[in-house]
């Protein structure tokens, strides 16, 4: 699961490093939620081209009649995505690139009791990378138009499993235009891209209660829990941590 991250790499930077010909300006983020618009880069008309754009943090697939009592799905699992309704579509033509800098999961406390200890998953040195992303059009029945996202997930590494039992798929930079690339409208080809990203990828470290809430969004969430950064700790039984729709809210 994937119900938080964070993006507060330069806009110039991220440009160059998804070489996209936008020239976006945004702010750092460090608590991004469901429901809230998130960057994304996607295929353009044009063989190898691809676009910078805004989509919302939640997919609707277009056969829905009443969003309003459609589930928010923020994630897809990898392993099941091309035979689901909501995503058999968007898996063979619509895939994007999610950038982010980092990502938040909860952590189990050990036995009965206790409160999830949250984690910040980055990469080793600290620089950005992409989730692999679905999008869909959604038109309602006013004719108001909207564009959505969910996040691929698929099982962990051995980097994160002690914190999580799943983590995104998370797509190379050797391997954006293949992941883009849709003009043969088959999952086959980019098959082998849903998998764990590499044991050594990532590190992770404990920190605030902060994150727990979606109105904080500054630079202290990411500080780790207390000076330090915190080892994960094995958990007996992994669960998938679902968001408070109480809490969810829009950019």
């Amino acid at each position: 699961m994937c119900g938080r991250f964070k993006l507060t790499t330069p806009p110039e930077d991220l440009r160059q490093y998804l070489r996209y010909p936008e020239h976006p300006n945004f702010p750092p983020r460090y608590n991004i939620a469901p429901t809230q618009p998130i960057a994304a880069i996607r295929a353009g008309a044009e063989p190898g081209e691809r676009h910078f754009v805004l989509l919302r943090w939640g997919l609707i697939p277009p056969w829905v009649k009443d969003v309003a009592k459609f589930p928010l799905i923020i994630n897809a699992r990898a392993e099941e995505a091309a035979g689901k309704p909501a995503f058999r579509t968007a898996i063979r033509r619509r895939r994007c690139l999610i950038p982010a800098d980092g990502f938040y999961e909860w952590q189990a406390p050990a036995g009965k009791g206790g409160r999830k200890v949250p984690f910040l998953i980055q990469r080793q040195d600290g620089g950005p990378f992409a989730f692999g992303g679905l999008w869909e059009h959604y038109i309602d029945a006013d004719g108001n138009e909207i564009e959505t996202a969910a996040i691929l997930t698929t099982h962990a590494n051995a980097d994160l499993e002690p914190i999580h039992a799943r983590c995104p798929v998370i797509i190379d930079e050797a391997d954006f235009a293949r992941w883009l690339d849709h003009t043969e409208e088959r999952v086959e080809p980019v098959a082998d891209l849903l998998v764990p990203p590499p044991d050594g990828f990532f590190s992770a470290y404990a920190v605030s209660t902060l994150v727990n809430s979606v109105a904080n969004d500054n630079a202290a969430l990411i500080e780790p829990a207390g000076g330090e950064p915190i080892a994960p700790r094995p958990r007996e039984k992994p669960a998938d941590q679902k968001p408070n729709p109480k809490q969810l809210k829009l950019f």
